[in-house]
């Protein structure tokens, strides 16, 4: 297969066979003598791009298949242009050992239709009182993590990373403080008291967050944080990786464009960690900038419509995003000039292979996981049209420009906007 057209920001073609990259030229000719076999994709000045990553879903399976199944977490990745996912641990049974691991992997074998790397859990059960065994999981799972789940104990967290430290495996971190929530569901802030609701502060978040990179820096363990979303984190995590901890983290893209300013009473607003202040906002803008930030992650976190229905008090804490995480950061960052098309594509591809380890690039003998987008495509974020069993998203009805219209995995064709 050979396709035509716009190669990230430079126009090249691209030659597949058996799934794997062949060539990326400037012009690949097709031989007069090619046979029926022989597929020509003119992208017509769509650009190209390695498949995305996501270091962080939820695809509820198994456990809560009526949330979302690896089958339609995996469709709706597709459909974002994500080939490779990595998919949290917050499932039941909890993959804390390799039988209880096994079970998902059987089911992500079965229906995935991209990659999807499942994490092992960093403590029994994800109740944060002991350490799994990290050598027995190793080269089963992509890292180790409570996600929804922060770690209270400090000396669990310093056994942990002890031992992954001795493995040179990664910790992905879901920091919260729960000494610290009070019964809190949205930010602590202006909008939280004026309208008379329970606030979730930024130290719940940051505090641990410091102790964390704290213990890192005593092990040498590779320490991943999730979901940040304040700017005392920010600044936090940018020392850090200054003094030679070996840090990196992720921010999602309703925090990067929208703040506690935009909330509404409805559930598909309710996240945790929660929407931050504008203040909160600028600084992950600009640690995504400076690189203090690594990559974007969506957090994608399905749930149904009931358990969303309730209102900020009452609903379920996580939207979805892999849908819709592209056009939203186009339109809102790139298209208003905080950020360039090239470090948005480097978060969601690039980095997160390469600080995972997760593999992939745009060359020869790689494998063809490719996205093809059209940047001009104008439309409107319908919730109804999602793949995902998961409807609740923040960006619903937002107009974005930048659509995702093919994703193949391994040369595979995985997803093709009928529209």
């Amino acid at each position: 297969m050979v396709l035509a057209g716009p190669c990230l920001l430079a126009l090249r073609d691209v030659l597949i066979a058996d799934g794997i990259i062949q060539a990326v030229k400037e012009f690949i000719p097709v031989p007069a003598d090619a046979g029926a076999e022989t597929e020509v994709v003119d992208l017509g000045g769509m650009l190209l791009s390695y498949g995305f990553a996501d270091l962080h879903v939820h695809f509820r399976e198994p456990g809560a298949p009526q949330k979302e199944t690896i089958l339609t977490g995996a469709k709706a990745a597709a459909r974002g242009g994500y080939t490779t996912v990595c998919a949290m641990p917050n499932l039941d049974p909890a993959p804390d050992a390799p039988e209880t691991l096994a079970v998902e992997q059987a089911i992500i074998d079965r229906d995935a239709c991209i990659e999807v790397l499942p994490y092992a859990t960093i403590t029994r059960g994800r109740k944060g009182l002991e350490p799994v065994d990290f050598e027995a999981l190793m080269g089963r799972c992509v890292a180790f993590s409570d996600d929804g789940s922060g770690i209270q104990q400090d000396a669990v967290m310093l056994e942990a990373m002890r031992r992954a430290a001795e493995l040179d495996c990664i910790l992905a971190a879901h920091c919260e403080d729960n000494t610290l929530l009070h019964g809190g569901y949205i930010h602590d802030g202006r909008w939280c008291a004026f309208h008379g609701h329970k606030g979730i502060c930024s130290e719940s978040e940051w505090g641990q967050i410091r102790r964390d990179l704290e213990l890192a820096a005593r092990t040498g363990c590779r320490y991943h944080v999730c979901h940040v979303s304040a700017k005392e984190s920010v600044a936090l995590i940018r020392e850090a990786k200054r003094a030679g901890v070996r840090v990196t983290c992720e921010t999602a893209p309703h925090y990067l464009v929208l703040c506690e300013d935009n909330l509404q009473e409805e559930g598909r607003f309710k996240m945790n960690p929660p929407l931050r202040s504008a203040e909160d906002r600028a600084a992950l803008l600009e640690g995504l900038k400076d690189g203090t930030i690594d990559a974007i992650a969506t957090d994608h976190a399905p749930h149904t419509a009931a358990e969303k229905s309730r209102g900020l008090a009452g609903s379920a804490m996580g939207i979805v995003g892999l849908e819709t995480a592209f056009p939203v950061l186009h339109t809102a960052l790139v298209q208003t000039g905080e950020l360039s098309l090239e470090r948005l594509l480097d978060a969601l591809c690039a980095t997160p292979r390469r600080i995972f380890r997760l593999g992939g690039a745009l060359q020869e003998g790689e494998r063809a996981d490719l996205t093809a987008i059209d940047l001009h495509a104008a439309y409107t974020i319908d919730s109804r049209t999602f793949l995902s069993k998961g409807h609740a998203t923040p960006f619903d009805g937002m107009p974005v420009q930048g659509a995702v219209k093919m994703t193949w995995k391994d040369g595979r064709l995985v997803w093709k906007d009928p529209a």
